[in-house]
């Protein structure tokens, strides 16, 4: 079969950009019959020993300084965006404005208003998108998503979502632009909640308003200066937030989420409820389901563990209890992203679900500073 080629453009060689290569590098062994060859082709890092890594190491043909080269490559059909916060704004404008369909990180912006700049920007270049919501793709959640749509649960009473790290919970940790907010915007409402706010609309619906607080604990770290005796600055984004919510179907949320606290790693779970039966899925057990239904033979919770037939679970794994691991919902991002740019169709969360989310956090960062319940826009 020959694949229809797709070069890619890689902006910032990150953590999350060489998850990305990876997720790109993947998608012919998992997705044989989409018939699309990406082709990592050019690039964008400030750093030497990153640029060096990509062509090294990646497989991307050329690694240059500006992230401007890569838009403007001949080759390059699709981008990827994986720089800090501060820079999403301009690389994805940049990208809608060079005609590129682009794959971005999320927080999308620095807050809504960024936020919606880059979806009305996607939109006006009728450029397809493609956002990190990384928790849409368990085939856990594929299942979960079915089992409500089939009314399975009954009337959705309310969820419970919990975003819950450990990643800034040392006072020592180094004072990086992801606590200043010129630079990363919001704490964890960007960072941890705006997939929290996705995933939660993704299963339950749109959420119309909220009542939050929020507070910073560790309100001051040592300076990235390269000694023992670093002086601190202020930390000037959220630590820790807590959220009420009400969904437009009528049912209720709360939704927790902390970067602070002492022993959960990466606990990130959802329980949503209803009248006839509950369940409950955490990324730390990703390829697991707990359920329960009213009067049931699985009545109390069951474990369901995700098997082909769950989400894209056999694309990966050929039974239930082997285990996918998160490189592989990069895959299935990647997939459906190159799908997107392949037949000019969105096939996954875009830009437009990227500014949905950003408008709930904005709504909840509001109502914590006027402590009343705020309308999402």
């Amino acid at each position: 079969m020959n694949a229809r080629r797709v070069g890619i453009g890689l902006i910032s060689v990150g953590w999350m950009g060489r998850a990305h290569s990876r997720a790109y590098r993947n998608v012919g062994e998992h997705y044989p019959e989409l018939g699309v060859r990406p082709e990592l082709v050019i690039a964008a890092d400030i750093a030497p020993e990153n640029r060096d890594d990509a062509t090294g190491l990646l497989g991307y043909r050329e690694a240059v300084a500006d992230y401007r080269a890569v838009l403007a490559h001949p080759g390059v059909h699709a981008v990827s965006i994986c720089a800090p916060n501060f820079l999403h704004r301009e690389t994805a404008l940049a990208a809608a404005a060079a005609g590129k369909p682009f794959w971005i990180e999320k927080p999308m912006g620095r807050g809504l208003a960024e936020s919606d700049d880059i979806a009305r920007a996607a939109a006006a270049a009728g450029v397809v998108t493609a956002v990190g919501f990384s928790y849409r793709h368990p085939p856990a959640i594929a299942r979960a998503r079915a089992i409500i749509d089939a009314g399975r649960l009954g009337h959705i009473t309310n969820v419970r979502v919990s975003f819950l790290a450990d990643y800034s919970a040392s006072p020592e940790t180094a004072l990086t632009w992801r606590f200043v907010r010129d630079q990363a915007g919001s704490g964890v409402y960007g960072d941890l909640l705006s997939h929290g706010f996705d995933l939660a609309s993704y299963l339950v619906g749109p959420i119309r308003e909220v009542c939050a607080a929020q507070d910073t604990f560790i309100t001051r770290r040592p300076r990235l200066t390269g000694t023992a005796t670093a002086e601190r600055g202020p930390v000037e984004n959220e630590d820790y937030a807590a959220v009420l919510a009400r969904f437009e179907g009528g049912a209720l949320g709360v939704f927790e989420s902390s970067r602070i606290a002492v022993g959960p790693r990466t606990e990130y779970v959802i329980d949503v409820y209803g009248t006839d039966g509950s369940l409950r899925w955490d990324f730390q057990r990703l390829n697991e389901l707990r359920l329960a239904t009213r009067g049931g033979p699985d009545y109390g919770y069951t474990t369901l563990h995700a098997q082909p037939g769950d989400g894209d679970f056999a694309r990966f794994q050929p039974g239930a209890g082997n285990a996918m691991g998160f490189d592989d919902l990069k895959t299935i991002e990647a997939a459906r992203f190159l799908a997107s740019v392949d037949e000019g169709v969105q096939h996954g969360p875009s830009a437009a679900d990227g500014r949905a989310a950003a408008a709930v956090a904005d709504a909840a960062e509001r109502s914590g500073r006027t402590r009343q319940w705020t309308t999402v826009s």
